[in-house]
């Protein structure tokens, strides 16, 4: 059996979501200058908020508290879906790859959910 997580870091949720945002940023790079202050901004922003929130839900007391935390990650992974296909509709995205991880890391995220869940 696996050692309980001692710290967010220690969840592979959160590693995924983590590599996500760093994949982002690099992406984002190349997006035109025009995008900076709007998608740019406003897709990184939301990328954040998907480890950091499960980062702030993981010493959560309460399993309400916890899953309502989890649950801002998921509506901001889901934000970021939808920013991603604007990207890619504007022809500032061509690759699949990145719609792979957020797929991973939204299987892993509502995974770490229903265990939480279950564990009440």
């Amino acid at each position: 059996m696996a050692e309980p997580a001692r710290s967010f870091q220690d969840l592979q949720v959160w590693q995924k979501a983590h590599e996500l945002v760093l994949e982002l940023y690099r992406t984002t790079r190349g997006f035109p200058k025009e995008e900076i202050y709007v998608l740019t901004a406003q897709l990184r922003r939301a990328a954040i908020s998907i480890p950091s929130n499960i980062a702030e839900g993981f010493h959560r007391r309460g399993t309400s508290d916890k899953l309502r935390f989890l649950n801002f990650a998921e509506a901001s992974l889901e934000e970021v879906r939808y920013q991603l296909i604007l990207s890619k509709d504007l022809g500032y995205l061509d690759s699949e790859e990145i719609f792979q991880m957020l797929d991973s890391t939204g299987r892993l995220l509502g995974a770490y959910i229903r265990t939480i869940r279950s564990n009440r």
